[in-house]
């Protein structure tokens, strides 16, 4: 069994014409890590899994698996597999031949691929699975049976491009579960690539935010979500209200920032006089004094709601701050009620909720 490798890029770029899908990206992950590549279409997180894998060759830059350079080793002579959206199985072969079609490529013996076959079905939950047609196979299953053939040439780094993206929410749940649990029994280097937050979230160890080919922000899940460094960052991953303003006072430390909803204090450095822009999560505004009294609360001035939304755990409300600022609040619907009277409410943010962003 491979061990699971330490992933470098050094100023990776591929350009396509005069597009650029991936735009000098310098990376370093750390062996046994599970990565998630998250962004919108088009942010280059497929291509940059593509050269990963050796099916898209670099402009410019180097890759770097398990301390060698493979940027222009193929794809067969690369310690990787992977794992395709669509999962890439072959309907005339059976469940066991699909998983073994790699080791057979590969001129394995017989007798060793049917019991690395069986053992790589054991590791997925589908033990005795072998005999079995495609065609009879879950969603779910499919899944597992493209994860078994990848897992069963024994690759130090998985790839993976949106493999749950076929399947339904209560199965792209289980299954987010089923590849966390496996990454850690395995121990092995995970690249995941996907759009969805949630999912990324779930399964990161390390989650890389790519915008227009670049990475705008990489991190443990919780800093990106809670202290994101760019505005692109703060507000595609989760819901942020972005506020913009000039420091008026900097001092140990400490900024005081003139905005349209007042002036707020935040920690950071910067020069008096310099423009500057404050995200603040959803989740940390409180509207119609509920909460804005805690210690370290600081008033926005008012919120005039014209959009509410139950989304269950929580209700949505959107409106209008002063300066014509948008704020977007959720807040547990048991303390604002979704018929309440009032749609012009005092709003604040709630101690450490106010984020310098870089950018």
């Amino acid at each position: 069994m491979q061990s699971a490798a330490e992933l470098r890029l050094d100023a990776v770029s591929c350009h396509y014409g005069e597009v650029r899908a991936v735009d000098d990206v310098t990376l370093a992950v750390p062996p046994g890590s599970y990565v998630v590549l998250l962004g919108p279409s088009g942010s280059g997180k497929t291509t940059l899994l593509s050269m990963l894998g050796g099916f898209t060759l670099p402009t410019a830059g180097r890759v770097f698996i398990g301390g060698e350079d493979v940027t222009l080793v193929p794809p067969a002579r690369r310690p990787t597999a992977t794992v395709f959206q669509d999962y890439a199985l072959f309907p005339h072969l059976s469940v066991g031949g699909n998983v073994g079609f790699g080791l057979s490529v590969r001129g394995v013996p017989k007798a060793q691929i049917a019991a690395r076959v069986d053992d790589a079905l054991r590791r997925v939950g589908l033990e005795g699975y072998g005999p079995r047609a495609i065609g009879a196979a879950s969603g779910g299953q499919r899944q597992r049976i493209a994860l078994a053939r990848a897992l069963v040439i024994e690759p130090a780094l998985l790839l993976l491009d949106e493999p749950l993206g076929a399947l339904d929410l209560s199965l792209r749940r289980q299954m987010q579960d089923e590849l966390r649990r496996l990454q850690r029994a395995e121990g092995r280097t995970f690249v995941h690539v996907t759009h969805d937050q949630e999912e990324a979230m779930a399964l990161a160890d390390v989650m890389v935010i790519m915008n227009r080919g670049r990475i705008e922000d990489m991190g443990p899940p919780a800093r990106l979500y809670e202290r994101p460094r760019t505005r692109f960052a703060a507000q595609f991953l989760g819901e942020s209200s972005i506020l913009e303003g000039r420091v008026a006072v900097a001092s140990g430390g400490e900024l005081a920032i003139d905005t349209p909803c007042g002036r707020l204090q935040v920690p950071g450095e910067r020069a008096v006089g310099s423009a500057v822009a404050l995200a603040v999560r959803s989740e940390a505004l409180r509207i119609g004094g509920i909460g804005d009294a805690a210690p370290g609360a600081q008033p926005l001035g008012h919120m005039q709601i014209n959009e509410r939304v139950y989304q269950g755990s929580f209700l949505r409300l959107g409106g209008t701050g002063a300066g014509g600022v948008r704020l977007l609040a959720k807040l547990p619907p048991q303390t604002f009620p979704v018929d309440a009277d009032s749609d012009n409410l005092p709003v604040a943010v709630c101690a450490g909720g106010l984020v310098l962003l870089e950018d």
